[in-house]
């Protein structure tokens, strides 16, 4: 677990909270899944758990929900009125196929990566996001001259050069998002270095009127125009804001909301 958390790689902690009559493992019994579905520490049972564990594991990287699966023997499922993948209550059901025939509820629990907000450019917004972005669990990299990085908070990871095509580049785990918060120094190096990124969002501080003139330069240097719409100016839902901390806070309630958007739809699936 230590080892996936610091490569940044989710994982899925599966527990074994009850069993009943015979069963391989018994309760406490943990099992780590990484996100190709392989069991690579621990052990909850040989394959009448396994199958039912990893397909578990696997929808809950898709939307971040933890689960309770009980695996039963057939006829105690008929009993209850089930099918195998049935969800009753928040327990979801799966067949026991082993001569064993016994019961067991496991816990599943999705460990993600924080996800990571990339902030280009110096300016105050961008000072005051690297001030108010962890605190709603954001991991903050920050991409800036170099005379600049010193007036950003030490928990920031900082990066020398701002908008360079030349930047080197390390593997990132996880959601990630761009706000591009240059404020005319150094916007189109910036947009292009986050046309590189594969970020889920890509943000700019300014007005309408000037990403649509930087988006123009960009074409004409040969920008592709789908990578030109997946920039979103101005950044931050509008709430009137007006200084740099409101514009900042306006901005991450975007995110939070794109973050947010398709685990509430999954939550007002389930319930």
């Amino acid at each position: 677990m230590s080892r996936l958390q610091g490569n940044n790689e989710p994982f899925v902690l599966a527990t074994v909270v009850r069993t009943i009559s015979v069963t391989a493992a018994k309760a406490g019994a943990k099992a780590v899944v990484d996100r190709n579905g392989e069991i690579v520490a621990g052990w909850i049972g040989g394959g009448c758990a396994r199958s039912a564990v990893v397909k578990a594991a696997k929808a809950a990287f898709e939307d971040g929900e933890t689960r309770l699966i009980s695996i039963q023997p057939g006829d105690l499922l008929a009993e209850l009125g089930v099918e195998p993948g049935d969800e009753r209550e928040g327990v979801q059901f799966a067949k026991n196929m082993c001569p064993s025939q016994g019961t067991m509820d496991i816990f599943i629990e999705p460990v993600l990566p924080r996800p990571k907000l990339f902030l280009y450019g110096a300016s105050p917004v961008a000072l005051a996001l690297a001030v108010q972005a962890p605190s709603i669990g954001f991991d903050v990299t920050v991409r800036a001259p170099t005379d600049d990085l010193t007036a950003f908070p030490s928990a920031a990871t900082r990066i020398e050069g701002g908008g360079n095509e030349d930047q080197d580049r390390s593997p990132v785990q996880g959601e990630r998002y761009i706000v591009v918060s240059t404020q005319g120094r150094g916007d189109l190096a910036a947009l292009e270095e986050a046309f590189r990124e594969p970020a889920c969002h890509i943000g700019f501080v300014g007005s309408r009127r000037k990403l649509q003139t930087l988006k123009n330069k960009l074409a004409d240097k040969g920008i592709p125009a789908a990578d030109l719409e997946r920039v979103k100016g101005p950044a931050g839902l509008d709430l009137g804001a007006i200084t740099p901390e409101e514009i900042a806070l306006s901005i991450l309630a975007e995110l939070l909301m794109l973050r947010r958007k398709g685990q509430r739809q999954s939550h007002i699936q389930h319930i």
